[in-house]
């Protein structure tokens, strides 16, 4: 006996999402590299010694869009981690793309810095520490989870040959250091007394960790160069995430510097200035001697027939700290030299975040730094079975 057809059950919501959940699914955490590098060319272009006309207001606007970029990779993350779980686990036992995770803590405090540098220009100074409080707290908690959590997935989870050292390794232990760096701006805004010092020395306790950790990396990073030869052609950018302690590790040396007197007892605040030189000089000139090895491998591997990768954004962030530290050194000697420097860099930096820019947005909208990733041909195969190359999309 036929009856009459039933109607058809409207779909689930979540179908209607599915196109969109699709095309995140190999969206990694590296792609916060973006943000970091867009921040800093905002935070590191309102310090520089020149005072060119409309220079400022164009650093806030970059600091919106960071912002916006921001927002928009925090929703397309959450979309990732809500539809794609099985990959986003891979991504945590990969050891090319746990380390990325890092770069989450330093997007977060990155926007929250410029949010007190420049964004007080367009938000209004409460509104830019409410903002910064926010992000550098979230930022500083991913970040020490970060440092503690891949370092431990790498040494128990993962299986990492002798030769894959890779100056990835630095992200997540670099992170505290960028806590330590911007900690400083929220300082003036505490109540004055035990607040305000708390929050110093625990930047400066960040600092510490920070900088012992990047000392224990940082050997096996150049003694894989040494005995394995260059790193994979879209590797080689990565080469430029040394500079990120370097630079970084010097402008926070700068910061406390700025912001001891008055918070802490008279001889410490005056140790603090003195640290800003006898640290800063020599770990700038170490991270111009990288800047030129790093640049000649680079320039090898274009030779070679490096393309654009999402590891290009290696050029901005890295560069960008050393842009501040020159700035903080500046500061402190009154050295036009130090001065010359941060203008020829922060030249760098925004030649190359142009060029990573365009890059990225060609790559999105051909669909093509979104797609599934390729083996990387002679980048060294992690135990997990997926290859290195996810790291350079």
């Amino acid at each position: 006996m036929l009856t009459a057809a039933r109607p058809a059950r409207p779909l689930p919501r979540a179908t209607a999402h599915l196109p969109r959940a699709r095309t995140v699914r190999h969206l990694g955490p590296n792609w916060y590299a973006t943000v970091m590098g867009t921040a800093i060319v905002a935070t590191a272009g309102a310090a520089l010694p020149v005072r060119l006309p409309g220079l400022r207001t164009a650093c806030a606007a970059v600091w919106a869009l960071s912002l916006l970029l921001l927002l928009a990779l925090l929703g397309a993350r959450a979309l990732h981690w809500r539809h794609h779980r099985d990959q986003a686990r891979a991504h945590l036992l990969d050891p090319a793309v746990a380390p990325f995770y890092g770069c989450l803590a330093m997007a977060l405090l990155a926007v929250g810095g410029g949010a007190v540098t420049v964004g007080a220009d367009w938000i209004g100074t409460g509104a830019a520490v409410a903002l910064d409080a926010v992000l550098f707290g979230a930022g500083t908690a991913v970040g020490l989870t970060a440092a503690v959590a891949v370092p431990y997935l790498m040494a128990v989870r993962h299986r990492i040959e002798p030769g894959q050292a890779s100056p990835v390794w630095l992200l997540p232990v670099v992170a505290p250091m960028v806590s330590a760096a911007l900690g400083p701006l929220l300082v003036p805004h505490l109540p004055p007394g035990q607040p305000r010092e708390t929050l110093l020395l625990a930047c400066f306790a960040m600092f510490g960790l920070s900088l012992l950790a990047t000392l224990v990396m940082l050997p096996m990073v150049f003694a894989r160069l040494l005995t394995a030869g260059p790193l994979p052609l879209a590797l080689t950018p990565t080469l430029f995430l040394v500079l990120g302690p370097l630079g970084q590790s010097t402008t926070a040396v700068g910061k406390f510097a700025e912001v001891a007197p008055g918070v802490v007892a008279a001889p410490y605040s005056r140790g603090f200035d003195v640290l800003a030189v006898l640290y800063g000089v020599p770990v700038m000139g170490f991270a111009l001697l990288w800047f030129g090895l790093a640049t000649a491998h680079v320039v090898r591997a274009r030779r070679h027939g490096m393309r654009f990768a999402m590891t290009w954004w290696a050029f901005t962030f890295p560069v960008g700290t050393c842009v501040t530290g020159a700035e903080a050194l500046a500061r402190h000697t009154g050295l036009l030299a130090y001065d010359w420097i941060a203008v020829g860099l922060y030249v760098v930096l925004v030649a190359a975040w142009a060029t990573a820019a365009v890059h990225t947005a060609r790559g999105l909208v051909s669909g093509e730094l979104l797609a599934a990733p390729r083996p990387a041909s002679g980048a060294p195969r992690p135990a997990t079975g997926r290859t290195t190359s996810e790291a350079g999309r």
